[in-house]
């Protein structure tokens, strides 16, 4: 019970930011990797460490097949510094890094990797998980998950819960720990987990809404994986298209974001390779 309130006030005590006034924002491609990924899902910016991470299916979206990886690229350059920095694990998708852990949603288990050794420390499995798919890790380290096929948020760590939220939900797929709180994309809209719990929409997107990241203030980017990027203002409820893919038949999925560079890089799953653009706020 002590934990229950203890992670509600981590995200009720980060209250919103006054809103800036509207701005329009753009992105202006910087490069792409080349295609030897394979079906990359998601991309993790690690700022202390200056590096990407990118999770590669390898193989059906939800297969369990052992033949997904983790590859490491520079995100500088688009080089793919190792295409298969670690191996073993199934349909990897996104991700969280807290201290030197880096953790990935995979189908029914959270893999822990040792980022310094580059290998498995140990796998986190979820009881009647099936689709795992995001992983935020909040400020004090708690990790959280989405199950976009069983409809619920598991809370990871310290401790295992068998559904932190699950009523209201359709499908989540990406949530982020938040200056605004517990954001989770579901139902073709940004939603922000309130005390009891319950979802407050907050911003609209559109359908298989996939990645979020925070830029400033109530300002977000959300990728959906057709194909089209947002820039989401969950204070005053707007969503406005500042990409979109789709005539070119590349993917949006799950998106990284440099905040100091204002770097989005995306990859295209299908595409496979990762394309990072300048984010530029007038």
């Amino acid at each position: 019970m002590k934990m229950k309130y203890a992670i509600l006030s981590l995200f009720l005590a980060g209250a919103p930011c006054v809103a800036a006034l509207a701005q329009k924002a753009t992105l202006t491609k910087l490069w792409s990797t080349d295609t030897t990924l394979k079906v990359p899902e998601s991309v993790y910016f690690d700022g202390k460490r200056n590096v990407l991470y990118v999770t590669n299916i390898d193989g059906e979206p939800w297969g369990a097949d052992g033949q997904g990886f983790v590859s490491k690229v520079s995100p500088k350059t688009g080089k793919i510094e190792n295409l298969r920095w670690v191996e073993g694990l199934n349909a990897p998708k996104g991700m969280g890094v807290h201290k030197n852990r880096l953790y990935v949603a995979d189908l029914d288990a959270v893999v822990v990797i040792d980022i310094d050794k580059g290998a498995i420390e140990k796998r986190i499995p979820i009881a009647g998980a099936t689709g795992l798919n995001d992983v935020t890790v909040a400020p004090n380290g708690y990790v959280f998950v989405t199950d976009s096929k069983q409809k619920t948020v598991h809370l990871v760590v310290p401790t295992i819960s068998d559904a932190y939220v699950s009523k209201g939900l359709k499908g989540p797929n990406g949530i982020l720990a938040s200056p605004a709180g517990l954001l989770v994309l579901d139902d073709n809209s940004v939603n922000l987990v309130q005390a009891d719990k319950s979802l407050k929409k907050v911003a609209p997107a559109s359908s298989g809404a996939d990645g979020i990241e925070h830029v400033k203030g109530d300002e977000y980017i959300v990728s959906c994986w057709k194909g089209d990027v947002y820039y989401v203002n969950i204070k005053d409820n707007t969503a406005d298209k500042i990409l979109d893919t789709q005539a070119e038949k590349l993917q949006t999925a799950d998106i990284g974001y440099d905040a100091r560079k204002k770097i989005v890089y995306i990859p295209t799953f299908f595409g496979n390779h990762v394309t990072a653009y300048q984010l530029t706020i007038n």
